[in-house]
């Protein structure tokens, strides 16, 4: 009876003192908004210039969300199609990705069977007018708002193409656009297949189950992988029911815990299983987020399959849309989620972020508190999904990622995409020594000139050393490394052939076979898929794996 007294006295201390700190913050949001009025009040009537309040109100949101998370923001009415983009993956528009590059909005990559593709738009299509507004020099985000709209609507574009001399008017119907949540699936020779899902939106998970389903109807498969780098999240929902396809009914995927009674909950597997004994793999990498991470890190935690790739994002956060006046919304944080083993992958703590996030990134290849899995496989928490096999991330070259940055695949394939109307099957294409050398010299012409890594160093050197009082000495030996840098530069384009040229018949294959031909122009050499299919034809590789002995 004594401790129970004592349980509700402290019970009832608990409410009160809520109930205090509820009024406190009551009277604070009350003080705060009365300021807030007298100060727009005070500007608006004596500002020098006239100010524009709908622009100082979101300036004013903005900057009160930046002190919380990234993923707590402001939704003003003009970004709701961009909201039902990443609820649905569909919008009213044309089609296309677009790019803002040499100060030109130009289109980047249509989508095939849409409007921008049905008019004949391809990329390096400069965007002179969308429906009389110029745009030139205006950035892809002020073009992409004029470009969306409802379906059925008529948008009318005035477009450069580079080498023509006279623009070109095209008026295009706007659709409904889709974006594939699967862009790519197939099963490969060695009886494996493969999906790539590259986003969580609505009817994700059955669209993957009806792949699933097909595959496993025309072919005897042997194992199963699921990519899912480069996802950086979405539905929840959806995710639990990927999870459902692979592990029994009425099984803890993931529970969020918020402030808010309300937003704590748990979601089970709903269903029966597609499949309990296929081997499965998942490809993860530092792009795969949210989402991606329940579904991996569920997978991983029941010992269903073996994760394959490099450490993910680290989001373990719960966004709610909360609908607002004036047609505007707020996307919140309202919980973190944890995984059947009951660790949380995010990576950040925000409420301390100020403190520590300098910290946290200097330390984010430490193990946090260790948790098991079923099988007892010990798993971290605080870093995202660890991959059970660890793939080292591919480092290119500095002159391949100074020819990427200078958009210099992207204007080669647009050259090449001209001068040739058909190429072989997206998995057959090659550029021949004759093709290379022609892009060699296209480089060339460009005037393509880059700072390697060494020359950063000696330049950095020079400015220690003259400080000191050295420079003088050490000049010539530097002036000669500087030479011989600049020689070895020159062979930089022949030396790093093999990496240089996957990356250009990559974007050469786009131009004739779209995404789904990039995809699959990059799938013969991919070091991921490649250790998931060891993984998987190596039953006791595999096997092994999940009980933890290796």
């Amino acid at each position: 009876m004594k401790y129970l007294r004592l349980f509700l006295i402290l019970l009832v201390f608990t409410a009160v003192n809520a109930n205090a700190q509820t009024k406190k913050n009551n009277f604070e949001i009350s003080k705060s908004i009365d300021i807030y009025n007298n100060v727009l009040r005070q500007l608006n009537m004596y500002y020098v210039d006239e100010i524009d309040p709908a622009e100082l109100n979101e300036n004013a949101i903005n900057a009160m969300l930046e002190g919380l998370d990234p993923y707590t923001v402001f939704i003003s009415e003009s970004q709701i199609e961009d909201v039902k983009l990443m609820t649905t993956g569909e919008y009213g528009g044309i089609g296309a990705i677009i790019q803002y590059f040499d100060g030109k909005s130009q289109i980047s990559e249509p989508y095939e069977g849409f409007p921008a593709a049905k008019a004949g738009l391809i990329p390096g299509d400069i965007f002179l007018e969308v429906n009389g507004i110029d745009v030139t020099g205006k950035n892809t985000s002020e073009v992409s708002e004029l470009l969306k709209g409802t379906p059925g609507t008529i948008v009318k574009l005035k477009m450069q193409r580079p080498g023509e001399k006279e623009p070109f008017v095209k008026e295009l119907k706007r659709e409904k656009i889709k974006i594939d949540n699967i862009p790519y699936y197939t099963v490969f020779d060695n009886g494996i297949g493969y999906a790539i899902l590259s986003q969580f939106t609505k009817d994700c998970a059955r669209e993957l189950k009806d792949v699933i389903v097909e595959m496993k109807k025309n072919h005897e498969l042997k194992g199963f992988i699921l990519d899912l780098r480069g996802n950086g999240g979405g539905l929840l929902a959806e995710a639990v029911d990927i999870v459902n396809m692979f592990v029994p009914k009425n099984k803890l995927v993931v529970y969020q815990k918020g402030k808010v009674a309300e937003h704590n909950y748990n979601h089970y597997t709903q269903h029966e299983p597609l499949d309990l004994d296929i081997p499965l793999v998942i490809l993860v990498n530092e792009g795969s987020a949210s989402a991606s991470e329940i579904v991996s890190g569920s997978i991983q935690d029941f010992d269903r399959g073996v994760i394959v790739g490099q450490r993910t994002f680290g989001k373990g956060l719960v966004q709610n849309i909360f609908p607002m006046s004036y047609n505007t919304q707020i996307k919140v944080t309202v919980a973190h989620y944890y995984l059947p083993s009951n660790r949380c992958i995010q990576e950040i703590d925000y409420s301390k972020k100020k403190k520590n996030v300098a910290d946290t990134l200097a330390k984010n290849d430490t193990l946090g508190k260790a948790f098991h899995t079923a099988n007892g496989r010990v798993v971290y928490e605080g870093h995202g999904i660890q991959p059970d096999v660890k793939i080292e991330p591919t480092m290119a070259s500095t002159i391949t990622m100074n020819l990427y940055a200078k958009n210099l695949f992207f204007k080669y394939a647009n050259k090449y995409y001209r001068e040739h109307k058909s190429i072989k099957s997206a998995k057959d294409f090659q550029i021949s020594d004759t093709e290379y050398e022609d892009f060699m010299q296209f480089v060339k012409d460009e005037g393509f000139t880059f700072t390697s890594q060494s020359e950063k160093e000696i330049k950095e050197l020079e400015r220690v050393s003259k400080l000191e009082g050295y420079l003088e000495d050490i000049q010539p030996m530097l002036d000669e490394a500087k030479a011989k840098i600049e020689v070895e530069k020159t062979k930089d384009l022949l030396d790093n052939r093999s990496e240089i040229e996957e990356m250009l018949e990559a974007e050469i294959v786009s131009r004739y076979y779209y995404q789904k031909g990039r995809i699959i122009a990059t799938l013969d050499d991919d070091p991921e898929l490649a250790k998931a299919f060891e993984v998987i034809l190596n039953q006791e590789e595999y096997n092994n794996i999940l009980k933890g002995s290796k």
